[in-house]
């Protein structure tokens, strides 16, 4: 039994979680597909897929090598096709982690414009906010708003975009506590602070006027973005949050810029895979389309300034 194409079954079928679908998209019987996968199981003496009447997953060993057997298939499909001048179509579930705040309607929409252009591509995206690792996890890429020294040098990190983070706050808790007119004044104000923002000694502002201390009163710390914004809006405080998140409540009167002239900060957008001579059409495809896409800043373009805030890393 050809073990290459017993690879591409079980791949086809840990993806799928169905031997009947996998079966069919490849033009073999379930039993045929069936009978790859206890090739390789035999072939490696460990049971790689449970399997119920109803139900298929993975083993613990069989997420391992499903890991790198479909990395190791994508980068022979494209080999193949550089050396025979084919185009190879996107197709598979790409894996990929994002920021927690990357989980809102224009990334939606970009996955949703992206899925129509190449409907043979799954998406399982992590938002779990945590540095996941690529390859270990079987991870395809990952999209990491940092400066570059942050990034780990064994990965390629392409840039992509710039997101515009500003300093936000409610109506209602800007009322009650009066609206900052410099940056002096930012000092004693309540903050929603990420859990990666460097708060000893305040944080580091550079404005119009050069470098000044803010001593923020933190009353929350938190990795999830979604909950800091969901904090704001209940008159908790003011915090740092990119534009993605927070445009619509601006344009509506649920939150309101703080000194945007002096505290907006731009973060660049990589995208960080491992390195390899031939990126899969999934990942090859999916970084351009995203990259082509740099519009999605353009409602924060007007509120960018010379002015940044140190110490934080997204």
């Amino acid at each position: 039994m050809d073990t290459l194409t017993s690879l591409r079954v079980f791949c086809a079928v840990a993806e799928l979680k169905s031997f009947t679908v996998a079966a069919d998209r490849l033009g073999l019987s379930p039993a045929m597909a069936s009978k790859h996968v206890m090739h390789l199981e035999s072939r490696l003496g460990t049971r790689l897929l449970n399997r119920t009447s109803r139900h298929v997953s993975m083993t613990e060993s069989g997420m391992l090598y499903f890991n790198q057997t479909r990395q190791m298939l994508d980068g022979l499909d494209e080999v193949e096709a550089a050396v025979s001048n084919v185009t190879v179509m996107p197709r598979g579930t790409l894996k990929f982690s994002a920021p927690v705040w990357a989980a809102n309607s224009l990334i939606a929409r970009v996955l949703a414009e992206y899925q129509q252009r190449y409907p043979d591509v799954r998406f399982d995206m992590d938002l779990s906010g945590r540095i996941v690792n690529l390859v270990d996890e079987g991870f395809d890429l990952a999209l990491r708003a940092t400066a570059p020294e942050r990034l780990d040098p064994s990965l390629v990190a392409r840039p992509l975009m710039q997101v515009a983070f500003h300093l936000v706050g409610s109506p209602g808790y800007l009322s009650r506590t009066g609206r900052p007119t410099e940056v002096a004044d930012l000092n004693g104000h309540a903050l929603l602070a990420y859990s990666g923002m460097n708060m000893n000694g305040g944080l580091a502002i550079k404005g119009t006027e050069g470098p000044e201390t803010v001593n923020f009163r933190p009353v929350m710390q938190s990795e999830n973005e979604i909950m800091l914004h969901l904090a704001a809006l209940e008159d908790m405080g003011l915090v740092f949050l990119p534009i993605w998140m927070t445009q619509n409540d601006i344009a509506e009167g649920r939150l309101e810029l703080v000194l945007p002239k002096a505290v907006t900060f731009n973060a660049t957008l990589h995208a960080v895979y491992p390195s390899k001579k031939y990126l899969s059409a999934k990942v090859r495809t999916f970084i351009d389309f995203i990259a082509a896409r740099k519009n999605l800043c353009s409602a924060a373009a007007e509120e960018q300034s010379a002015g940044e805030v140190h110490s934080v890393d997204w």
